[in-house]
């Protein structure tokens, strides 16, 4: 007889119901506001130099100076790492639900906190703007592990890479809000206000009321933080952690009966024997864990950390990749609300073009391909696409080839997303042990936010070497951009190689995954002939 429990079997066998497309849902505005809040900030440090930054009687406007910007891009990102590590061992510790509520508190009021930063100077203000956006991190961090771990564990086997990659794509939507959100508030202040250019007027391109833009863009990123709060609140535990890690077999079963709308019994007994054998008692740091996971643990950082150095130094710099090409104007062609609504203009388009789709190619494909097969095709062409812009770097910047530029870069960005940037956020929620399953997800996605914070910094420091017959704008330009392009198409192709380190979570149950099944694969029928409709 097989060791699965009925509650497990019942999720694994479950038809595609209304609770997974509310969890779809009530997790994935999660990281619709997650993603709004770390990408929103590439929208406005522009604005921030000129308002804070500018000179009096500078023939440029100002710029955020290499480590104020490398700081105001990057705390977030450090906040996040340590949230993961921090929310996804608290996650296993307490249970997914008790902890799941304080992470969207955290980024409802550190969004409206970042927004009203405060001080009499402007090292004061980026200051508090840093302070905050730490503490934003931190919360948006505690949502990968638990928003993962929450909808892998109540999806079915068939269909659970498609239910947990859709959670993802929301970040999608979150990218191109921003983007919507920045283009309707400086087009409104355009239209009231009506600047010159800063090369016909500096004095003029820049007034007191600029300063609400950015706060604006920010702030907005607590409102659908706020909506999701009461519905999280109101999930139940996931059967996977009351059973198996809080061994409460009959809570288990009455949560899951309301929410299956089936009786399921409750099985005491073979939940004290399964967690009661010595192969499903290791810890992280025992030798077992090492012998049955230690690969798939080194499979899932390594591939997150390279996929983020990708990733983020694309999002965070695409405007500068932008700039560098000639696609954006120069700084001073434009005041300061032009340059924000070019900038937010051009990230909705490559979010809109190419972002969303590559998530959602991901939701449709994941549950056939594979998560394995659609990482190592992300890898590869993201490599292809980077050595394709970067060795040939002088040609794309001609006035006549900055389409194809800007086609070929959103082609990086969408198998970005139909690739290792859905897969990696996958696999981790899918082949570890419940009860550290939360722990592992958050190690893996703080070695992607590691990442991200050297694609971060690394960029910021990399583009400033330009080329010299190019001076022009204050962006970095030139060899500083190829020689970028260059080091993102490697770290790509090391992601490939990484890649094979990763097992193949298609179509089995967590447990027969992670072994604590102890081996044996749960048959369906199990669950057909120990559950009556209600």
């Amino acid at each position: 007889m097989s060791s699965q429990l009925t509650v497990l079997n019942a999720l694994d066998a479950a038809k595609t119901q209304w609770y997974h497309f509310t969890a779809i849902v009530i997790a994935g505005m999660g990281f619709f506001t997650d993603a709004y809040d770390l990408f929103c900030i590439s929208l406005v440090t522009k604005l921030l130099g000129r308002i804070y930054y500018t000179k009096e009687g500078a023939p440029k406007p100002g710029t955020l100076p290499p480590n104020v910007a490398a700081a105001v891009n990057g705390v977030a990102l450090c906040g996040t790492l340590a949230g993961q590590l921090f929310f996804g061992w608290l996650g296993d510790k307490l249970g997914r639900k008790k902890v799941y509520g304080l992470t969207l508190i955290l980024m409802v009021v550190c969004s409206v906190a970042s927004g009203l930063s405060f001080g009499s100077d402007p090292k004061a203000v980026i200051t508090t703007l840093c302070f905050f956006r730490f503490w934003l991190g931190f919360g948006i961090g505690g949502d990968y592990p638990l928003s993962a771990t929450i909808m892998s564990e109540y999806a079915n086997k068939k269909t659970r890479g498609a239910f947990i990659a859709a959670v993802f794509a929301m970040q999608g939507f979150g990218i191109m809000a921003g983007g919507i959100v920045a283009l309707i508030v400086s087009t409104s202040f355009d239209h009231k206000y009506n600047l010159p250019s800063y090369q016909d007027d500096p004095k003029g391109s820049i007034v007191p009321e600029l300063d609400y833009v950015w706060r604006v863009i920010l702030m907005f990123g607590a409102f659908p933080a706020a909506l999701t709060y009461y519905w999280r609140m109101k999930m139940p535990e996931t059967a996977r952690y009351t059973a198996l890690v809080a061994k409460n077999a009959k809570q288990a079963a009455s949560d899951m009966s309301k929410v299956l709308q089936v009786q399921i019994e409750a099985e005491e007994e073979k939940i004290e024997k399964l967690t009661m054998k010595e192969s499903n008692s290791f810890g992280l740091f025992s030798r077992d864990f090492l012998k049955r996971h230690g690969l798939h643990l080194v499979g899932t950082t390594t591939t997150w950390f390279l996929l983020d150095i990708a990733f983020y130094s694309q999002n965070l710099f695409q405007k500068d990749v932008f700039s560098a090409i000639g696609w954006i104007p120069p700084a001073a062609e434009m005041n300061a609300i032009h340059e924000v609504y070019k900038i937010a203009r051009a990230q909705t388009l490559i979010a809109l073009c190419s972002t969303v789709p590559g998530y959602w190619f991901t939701v449709a494909f994941i549950d056939y391909m594979g998560r394995f097969a659609i990482q190592l095709m992300g890898f590869f062409f993201m490599t292809v696409f980077m050595f394709a812009l970067a060795i040939p770097y002088n040609h794309w910047t001609k006035k006549d080839n900055r389409i194809g530029f800007v086609v070929m870069y959103s082609f990086t960005f969408f198998f970005a997303n139909f690739g290792p940037n859905a897969t990696t956020f996958v696999v981790p929620a899918e082949i570890f042990p419940a009860r550290l399953r939360s722990t592992c997800h958050g190690i893996s996605a703080a070695a992607g936010k590691a990442g991200a914070i050297v694609g971060a910094f690394g960029f910021l420091y990399a583009a400033q070497s330009k080329d010299p017959k190019k001076t022009d704008a204050g962006y970095p330009t030139g060899i500083g951009v190829k020689n970028s392009l260059i080091m993102l198409g490697v770290v790509n192709f090391f992601g490939m190689i990484f890649t094979l380190l990763v097992p193949e979570s298609k179509g089995k149950s967590l447990e027969e995954l992670s072994g604590e099944n102890d081996g044996e694969e749960a048959p369906e029928q199990a669950y057909a002939a120990r559950t009556v409709p209600v």
